[in-house]
């Protein structure tokens, strides 16, 4: 009988932690393109509830190990080598935990070094605000080309993010497009130069600090926006969990003869 269970491999840091000066740093660390396993999830579920705990912790950053990518979404190796009834729980969680990085109650922070594609978008648009490294890379969600939808919440955020009519346009369509596109539309709310792109993101955030700015403030802020859209995320969960959720599966399936010609081109 199969069973549903993660293929075993050797434990390894995939989410690194650090805290310090009122933020906390969350990296994706899995190369070439910081693509994300069940077990990157967990890590990554770990971290943010750290972060949460972490009464020294007012804003939390993610960002991408390297310079190429972000994120560009689910591991496909690890899709490969799964069950379907596997997979379709890696999504449920993968859904859950980007649901509470967006209902954590501090400011979160996508700093996008790189590519940020499919499901690495989907982690970005989890978080309040998006930071882009100047001509670092794509960003989009192109899962219509393969005859599906973004599997990981992307609907309902980006949607809320830029308005229904231009979020089905860019769905719809499955382009890849430049930071700057995604800034003018905005998608991205700020591009800092690439050569200390780092620093500024630092800068950017610990303007949210105190001294700075009464930190519970922002939180609570960040809590009333995002209560107005409970609604729009107990659809999501409903049509998750609807019988034809299977098609994930099929999602899944497909995505990998596309992505892996994706990272070959830009590679």
């Amino acid at each position: 009988m199969a069973t549903m269970t993660e293929p075993k491999t050797e434990q390894k840091v995939l989410v690194h932690f650090t805290a310090e000066d009122g933020l906390a740093i969350i990296e994706l660390d899995d190369p070439p393109a910081n693509t994300y396993t069940h077990e990157m999830m967990r890590q990554l579920d770990d971290a943010i509830l750290k972060a949460r705990f972490d009464d020294d912790v007012h804003v939390i950053v993610l960002r991408g190990k390297g310079d190429k990518f972000f994120s560009a979404g689910a591991n496909i190796g690890m899709l490969n080598s799964v069950t379907p009834r596997f997979k379709y729980f890696f999504c449920l969680h993968a859904n859950e935990t980007l649901n509470r990085l967006e209902q954590t109650p501090k400011l979160t922070i996508a700093a996008l070094n790189g590519h940020t594609v499919g499901g690495g978008l989907e982690i970005a648009m989890a978080c309040d605000i998006r930071l882009a490294k100047e001509n670092a890379g794509k960003i989009g969600l192109p899962e219509v080309n393969l005859g599906v939808l973004p599997g990981t919440g992307g609907t309902q955020r980006m949607a809320r993010i830029l308005g229904k009519s231009l979020s089905i346009e860019l769905m719809v369509k499955g382009e890849l497009f430049s930071f700057d596109r995604a800034k003018e539309i905005g998608l991205v709310n700020e591009i800092f130069d690439a050569k200390d792109f780092w620093e500024q993101v630092l800068l950017y955030a610990k303007q949210f600090c105190p001294p700075h700015k009464a930190s519970k403030a922002v939180g609570l802020i960040k809590r009333a926006v995002q209560s107005l859209g409970r609604h729009f995320l107990h659809s999501a969960e409903l049509a998750f969990n609807h019988p034809r959720s299977g098609d994930r599966l099929e999602f899944t399936a497909l995505l990998s003869a596309e992505l892996n010609a994706f990272l070959s081109e830009i590679g």
